[in-house]
């Protein structure tokens, strides 16, 4: 059973789930069904960008206007995580004045409806408990997997750091990008932060993520999206997201 308040000045309903509409969601829950099909059926635009038609959406409701985008790396060099966010930032916000950014890994999928997908005052870290860990937060300073920051606040502190090549470490120089500034972190409750993390094979942590963090202060002004480089080999507006191939 749902209830929601009454709408003001043409904006969506905001949906209180009480915790049978809030059940977890798992991936044996979901049908194998064709891209195509699904975004003719929900009313996805091509390049995966939906918003409601029969009112102005409201930023605390899942109700909301928003555009997934999706970018892979050629396999030219290291895989570099954090660049290929700063890409995905510069690539949205050539096509669109967005206000907040989801910067999510690719195998996390939420398990909770009431995790809501949109910004905070304080930079949010959506992911707090995941099925590896036991859905416990490993560390205080932990802020990786999905997040969600305005952008502000993202261009604050200069975006994510360019330099950290294989895995690791990129993580730990955003959050401390984020404290330089100021800009303390929010959770939601374990309850409701809760992702699913699809199984795949693990990366060996890069030997020079030590070295980046060491020296990451001294870099925060100029090491990020204020120096980004990278080439654009492909962009493809596919039925649920745009997807876009670079070289970086």
């Amino acid at each position: 059973m749902e209830r929601s308040y009454p709408p003001r000045d043409n904006s969506c309903t905001i949906p209180i789930s009480n915790e049978r509409s809030s059940q977890l969601l798992y991936p044996r829950y979901y049908i194998q069904e064709d891209p195509v099909a699904i975004a003719r059926r929900l009313g996805i635009l091509p390049g995966g960008q939906w918003k409601p038609l029969n009112c102005y959406p409201l930023f605390n409701a899942q109700n909301l206007n928003y555009r997934i985008f999706v970018i892979e790396q050629s396999p030219m060099r290291e895989f570099n995580r954090a660049k290929l966010f700063n890409v995905g930032y510069a690539e949205a916000t050539k096509i669109n004045d967005f206000h907040c950014f989801i910067f999510q890994d690719i195998d996390l999928i939420p398990q909770n409806l009431n995790n809501i997908y949109a910004c905070t005052k304080m930079p949010r870290h959506m992911s707090s408990s995941v099925n590896t860990f036991r859905y416990n937060l490993p560390y205080t300073g932990l802020f990786g997997g999905a997040i969600a920051l305005t952008r502000k606040q993202f261009e604050r502190v200069n975006g994510f750091s360019n330099v950290f090549y294989g895995w690791g470490g990129e993580d730990d120089d955003f959050y401390s990008r984020l404290q330089s500034r100021g800009l303390q972190i929010t959770r939601f409750g374990p309850d409701v932060a809760k992702y699913y993390m699809m199984i795949h094979k693990k990366e060996s942590p890069s030997n020079a993520r030590f070295a980046n963090l060491e020296n990451a202060a001294r870099r925060y002004d100029t090491d990020g999206i204020s120096n980004l480089e990278y080439r654009v080999l492909n962009h493809q507006l596919r039925p649920l997201y745009s997807w876009i191939l670079v070289d970086v």
